[in-house]
């Protein structure tokens, strides 16, 4: 039989044993989600320039003072500076500073931008930021050019919002882009090319599209029986009174598509309207 103290000491000894444990803290389920890193802030910039930067928060600073780890700008000069910039034309002398100026709010408007197309066919995208617009936008084109080799004037980054459609840009816009352009009226089945040089000038390609609306025909032409869209390489033109009825004598034609136009085309029942310089 075993001893009654050896069987209450072993007793005493679960006891405590359990007592003790109980005692302890519960272990760790899971780490706590409210301690942690904050999530670094990174800009985007501009890359063109060798010498300046622009960052997505609209501010300009040389490659030098840009930040190595955020890769932003110093918040130490102005915001959305529109230094060298024209602000009538809506361009500048320099391609950074027309990022920065394009930025600001209160210049270009996020829902205005943000539907333009990229380009003009029907299945280019849109835009996804701002920033990607005024990048794009301040970018050389061909219509910041004369004689494909030499700027219009020294601002030639341009943020100008501009439609693709034939009648999207007002009046006052079509003057600021027609600066330094002589824009001649053709003989009845003439090219620009041949009206331009009958002037001791040049037709200037990048500058077709500019003319290539009904505003700017019905300010140089009668268009007497109206402006309508068509495809054909001596647009823009008005039909000559002579014409054919069934080609709408009296009417101003200006080309669907942008890209297709071209200084060498011509019609023998139209007449041309063109850019020269």
């Amino acid at each position: 039989m075993a001893n009654p103290r050896l069987l209450l000491a072993r007793f005493l000894c679960v006891v405590a044993a359990v007592t003790f444990c109980a005692c302890l803290p519960s272990p760790v389920s899971a780490i706590r989600k409210d301690i942690g890193l904050a999530a670094p802030i990174m800009c985007r910039r501009t890359v063109q320039g060798r010498h300046l930067i622009s960052d997505d928060n609209g501010y300009v600073c040389t490659a030098l003072s840009i930040d190595p780890w955020s890769r932003c700008c110093p918040r130490t000069g102005a915001r959305f500076s529109c230094q060298g910039c024209n602000l009538d034309l809506q361009c500048c002398n320099s391609y950074e500073y027309c990022v920065s100026c394009c930025l600001n709010p209160s210049r270009t408007k996020e829902g205005d931008v943000l539907k333009l197309k990229v380009a003009k066919p029907v299945t280019a995208g849109t835009y996804p930021s701002i920033f990607d617009f005024c990048m794009g936008r301040c970018r050389h084109s061909s219509a910041s050019v004369v004689h494909e080799n030499a700027y219009l004037s020294d601002f030639h980054h341009c943020f100008l919002v501009q439609q693709n459609s034939s009648a999207g840009s007002t009046e006052s816009n079509f003057g600021s882009r027609l600066d330094g352009i002589n824009v001649i009226l053709g003989r009845q089945g003439e090219s620009c090319t041949s009206a331009c040089r009958a002037k001791g000038q040049s037709c200037v390609p990048s500058r077709l599209s500019e003319l290539n609306k009904c505003q700017i025909l019905q300010k140089y032409m009668r268009c007497k029986n109206g402006c309508f869209p068509s495809l054909g390489p001596d647009q823009p033109a008005e039909v000559v009174d002579e014409a054919p009825k069934n080609l709408n004598p009296g009417a101003c034609l200006y080309m669907q598509m942008d890209d297709r136009l071209t200084c060498d085309g011509s019609h023998q029942h139209t007449r041309r309207l063109c850019p020269c310089a």
